[in-house]
């Protein structure tokens, strides 16, 4: 186990994801009679600025939980591209992509709202690319208690991150190293709760899937994530896997 950095890098990909959208919305390369139409006299030297404000407004629409279409999917894709565990892409905004959003969000230090405006869009283009604080040759996992999110890394590279709530301050998540040392597949009731999936770390605190993940530590101590993204991470991780909590 080899500590790193656990620096954190912005990536400029404004010019191609700014492309995306404007084919996501059906607005890239308008040319003809009807760009001619909506254009400004050419006397008006404002025109220009207005026209591209008013086509990043349209390529970038306010998205929430409830939204679909082509805008959802290009938002699903880039959080994808960037490890957040959405669960697939579909176009639809449902609680996994409303999860995905929330821990980009937790991860760029936006409001943990699981909108996507123009803030997060604009986070999007230029986004914190996290890395984890330990390295090892297989999988492991890292709790953020700060950030409140969960990092499946290997190799020395985040390559999952799932929003998570982890133990409020009457009752907080035990920092440290450990391994998983035992797995129960299916739901398991415990004095600290409810637990869907646990994957015991430390006496009887676990990672698991539950049912309320809010934005802000919540547990009686284990580190909660969606039910959705526990199914998706099972398979992944065993007895044995080591386990970071940090904060």
């Amino acid at each position: 186990m080899i500590p790193v950095s656990s620096h954190t890098r912005r990536h400029r990909h404004p010019a191609a994801f700014g492309t995306a959208l404007l084919v996501a919305a059906g607005l890239a390369g308008v040319t003809g009679p009807a760009a001619a139409a909506s254009a400004a006299p050419a006397h008006a030297s404002a025109a220009p600025a207005a026209s591209a404000v008013t086509l990043a407004a349209t390529s970038r629409p306010m998205l929430r939980q409830g939204s679909r279409g082509a805008a959802v999917s290009t938002l699903q894709t880039r959080l994808t591209a960037l490890h957040y565990d959405v669960g697939g892409v579909d176009g639809i905004f449902g609680p996994s992509t409303h999860h995905a959003v929330v821990a980009f969000q937790k991860v760029n230090g936006l409001v943990r709202d699981g909108i996507v405006g123009p803030r997060t869009w604009a986070a999007l283009d230029r986004p914190v690319v996290p890395k984890p604080k330990y390295t090892h040759s297989g999988y492991s996992v890292e709790a953020n208690l700060t950030r409140q999110v969960v990092y499946l890394a290997k190799g020395g590279a985040v390559v999952r991150i799932l929003d998570a709530s982890s133990g409020k301050a009457s009752t907080p998540t035990p920092t440290g190293t450990w391994t998983v040392q035992r797995r129960i597949d299916g739901w398991r009731q415990s004095d600290l709760g409810l637990l869907w999936r646990p994957n015991y770390f430390y006496r009887g605190y676990a990672l698991h899937g539950a049912t309320s993940v809010p934005t802000y530590p919540a547990s009686h101590g284990c580190v909660r994530v969606p039910v959705p993204a526990m199914n998706r991470l099972w398979a992944t991780i065993g007895v044995g896997t080591p386990v970071h909590v940090y904060r």
